[in-house]
C-alpha cells in the first residue's frame, strides 16, 4: 500500500520583516530503513534549543537520520510501518540493533532474548504519537495497547515497540521533545537495565 506524499510549507521573514513561504513541497528527507524494509522515515523538521530560535535558517532535515530530538529541542517526522513480518519477529536482538544504529541511536535498542518485542527501545524524550493512517499495537513490558487514526500516544521515556499486525502499512505522526528523567525513574531504570 503506498501512503500519499508529504507536503511540507515553511515559512519564513523578509529582509524588511513580512511573513514569506520559505518552502513549499515535498519532504527532502525520507529514508526506508536498510534494517528494516518498508519502515519509511519523513523528516518534517527540528530545532535544537528551548527557546527555539526563530530565524530563516537552513533546512534542518538535510543532514543523517537521528532517532531522538537534539538536546534541548523537538523533532517532528511521520514514519510508515508496514505490517510486521515473521522474518523481523524472528531476528535477534542483536541484528535488530542494527536499525537502531541505522537512525543514529544503537543506545535506544532494550531488546533482549526475553524482550515482548525485537524491536523495544527507550529514549529520554517525550513523545506524541498520532495515529494517521492504519493500525498499531503499542508494546510496553507489561502490556499492549492498539491505536488507531484518532488515537495520540504521550510516550513519556518508556520501553517500548510498535507492533503492526494489521496486515496494511500504518503511517504515524511523532513529535519528539528532548527530556531528563526524574531521578527516582532514572534510578529504578538503571536497576532495571542491569
Amino acid at each position: 500500500m503506498t501512503l500519499p506524499a508529504i507536503h511540507r510549507v515553511v515559512t519564513g521573514h523578509d529582509e524588511e520583516g513580512n511573513a514569506i513561504i520559505s518552502l513549499n513541497g515535498p519532504l527532502p528527507t525520507s529514508v526506508e530503513l536498510t534494517a528494516i524494509p518498508g519502515v519509511v522515515f519523513h523528516e518534517v523538521w527540528n530545532t535544537d534549543s528551548t527557546p527555539a530560535v526563530i530565524n530563516n535558517g537552513q533546512d534542518p532535515t538535510l543532514g543523517a537520520l537521528s532517532l531522538p530530538p537534539p538536546k534541548n529541542g523537538t523533532r517532528i517526522r511521520f514514519v510508515d510501518i508496514p505490517p510486521d513480518s515473521d522474518e523481523l519477529t524472528t531476528r535477534s536482538a542483536s541484528e535488530l540493533k542494527e536499525a537502531f544504529s541505522e537512525i543514529g541511536d544503537a543506545k535506544a535498542s532494550t531488546a533482549s532474548h526475553s524482550a515482548p518485542h525485537p524491536l523495544m527501545h527507550r529514549t529520554e524524550s517525550i513523545d506524541y504519537g498520532i495515529v494517521i493512517e492504519g493500525e498499531l499495537t503499542l508494546i510496553l513490558d507489561d502490556s499492549e495497547v492498539v491505536v488507531k487514526p484518532g488515537s495520540v500516544v504521550v510516550q513519556r521515556g518508556t520501553n517500548h515497540a510498535w507492533a503492526n499486525r494489521s496486515g496494511k502499512t500504518c503511517r504515524i505522526l511523532f513529535v519528539l521533545v528532548d527530556g531528563v528523567y526524574n531521578p527516582e525513574i532514572a534510578e529504578a531504570i538503571s536497576s532495571c537495565d542491569d
